[in-house]
């Protein structure tokens, strides 16, 4: 009773071996963007753009023309807006090297 005993405790030790040794590490260096900017929505660039191409579209046309140009003007003035302010914070962006490691299965 006692060899069925230290057989099965050897074969179940030697499989738990044989599991551990299958999976290993991979780790790879990753490139962090750090955009020091409290408004990473860029919703203060967006919002200001908008305003500016509202009231410039509303000097455009007349009747349901005017509504129209200050809608469109809107719209096209937060696109503008939300793009110089990204890259206004590109320009003030750093970049930092991180290693990432993960256990991955052979």
């Amino acid at each position: 009773m006692n060899k069925s005993l230290i057989l099965a405790a050897s074969l179940a030790l030697g499989l738990s071996a044989a599991t551990a040794v299958q999976a290993r590490q991979v780790c790879h260096d990753v490139q962090v963007k750090h955009i020091q900017s409290q408004d990473s929505h860029r919703l203060i660039g967006t919002g200001v753009g908008a305003v500016a191409g509202g009231l410039l579209g509303h000097q455009v046309g007349g009747g349901k023309g005017k509504t129209l140009a200050t809608v469109g003007g809107a719209v096209a003035g937060g696109v503008v807006g939300n793009q110089v302010q990204k890259n206004a914070q590109n320009q003030k962006a750093y970049y930092t090297t991180e290693r990432r490691c993960e256990e991955v299965d052979d």
